[in-house]
């Protein structure tokens, strides 16, 4: 039998078919895992200012003036962000500083090194202990017209149903 690493001839760079993968940016401080889901990173050191936005997920560890929309997509907080900035996405992490609006549509977590001022709003919001949050929060889904109206005409018809049942 014959091995696979004698049939190679000396001094050929062996190529990988295999799937790769990029590892997340490092940095001093620590060692974040990045998203694997994230298709864009603000690493360390990026100051932006102006508006962000797209529909992909998104890794911010720098600096961010102005706006970031990803509608549909995630944004990732890393530790050593400042954001000065509205953010809206689909769901929210924040790890470091984040001053102004939060909106997560379906959900916002705030780690123990997250430091928010602001408002949020989401569906659902985790806070862990240790973070730091002054501001508004809005959770939970909005009651809308159609179900008040739902839950009015229930009450009625649960109503007329034991007053007829009372009188009989």
């Amino acid at each position: 039998m014959w091995k696979k690493d004698e049939a190679r001839p000396q001094g050929t760079p062996e190529i990988s078919t295999g799937a790769s993968t990029i590892a997340p940016p490092s940095s001093s401080n620590s060692s974040v895992p990045l998203s694997p889901r994230a298709a864009a990173c603000i690493s360390q050191g990026i100051k932006i200012r102006g508006d962000v936005m797209g529909k992909e997920d998104l890794f911010v560890d720098g600096q961010v003036d102005g706006k970031l929309d990803l509608g549909t997509g995630s944004v990732t907080v890393g530790p050593n962000a400042k954001i000065k900035a509205d953010i809206s996405a689909r769901e929210v992490i924040i790890r470091g500083r984040v001053d102004g609006k939060v909106s997560g549509k379906e959900r916002v977590q705030l780690w123990n090194t997250a430091h928010v001022e602001g408002e949020v709003q989401t569906d659902r919001l985790a806070i862990e202990d240790g973070a730091l949050f002054r501001g508004k929060v809005e959770a939970g889904k909005p009651v809308t017209k159609s179900r008040e109206a739902q839950a009015g005409s229930a009450a009625s018809a649960g109503a007329a149903l034991s007053s007829g049942t009372a009188t009989v």
